[in-house]
C-alpha cells in the first residue's frame, strides 16, 4: 500500500512515528530502508528530542549521519557518559560515551563452533577468571539500573 505512495508522503508519515518505530521501519522493504536513512528525518527527530541548541552542539560532521548522532544520544540518555558494560538479553557491551567500543561476549556457550575440544578448553581456561569478572560487572551494572528504576 504504501508502496503506491510518493516518497514525500512517506517522509511525512514517518516523521510522525517514535525513534524505535523508525528504527524497525527500515525492516519492511527496500523502499522504507532508504526512506527512513533520510539524514533530515533523523536530524528532525533529534531536534524534537533534545532541542535546537543540543542539535547544533552534536551536529554531525561528514563522516557520520544524523540518525548515528541519534542513536549514540539516546544511549547516552539510558547509560550515561562514562565506561559501563551493558547487557542486552544474553550478550554483554563496554560501552563509552554511549558508543558500543567492544563487544565482551556472550553467556550462552559456544560448543558446535567448529574448535576441537583441547583447544576449546585452553581457551576457555584462558578468559575464565576475566570473562567471569566482566559478566558478574554486566550484572551488577544491569542490576543497577534495574533497581534505579523501581525507586523513581
Amino acid at each position: 500500500m504504501m508502496d503506491a505512495l510518493p516518497a514525500e508522503l512517506c517522509l511525512k508519515i514517518f516523521h510522525l512515528l517514535d525513534h524505535q518505530s523508525l528504527a524497525s521501519a527500515p525492516q519492511v522493504c527496500r523502499k522504507w530502508r532508504t526512506l527512513t536513512s533520510d539524514d533530515e528525518l533523523w536530524r528532525k527527530m533529534f531536534n524534537d528530542r533534545w532541542g535546537a541548541d543540543a542539535a547544533a552542539f552534536y551536529a554531525p560532521d561528514g563522516s557520520r549521519s544524523w540518525k548515528d548522532v541519534f542513536v549514540v544520544q539516546d544511549r547516552c540518555d539510558r547509560y550515561g557518559l562514562g565506561v559501563k558494560i551493558i547487557r542486552e538479553g544474553s550478550d554483554y557491551y563496554l560501552i563509552y560515551q554511549g558508543e558500543i567500543q567492544r563487544y565482551l561476549g556472550s553467556r550462552q556457550d559456544t560448543d558446535g563452533d567448529g574448535k576441537n575440544a583441547p583447544q576449546q578448553r585452553a581457551e576457555e581456561e584462558q578468559r575464565q577468571v576475566s570473562d567471569r569478572i566482566l559478566f558478574f560487572l554486566g550484572d551488577l551494572e544491569a542490576a543497577c539500573a534495574n533497581d534505579k528504576r523501581v525507586k523513581a
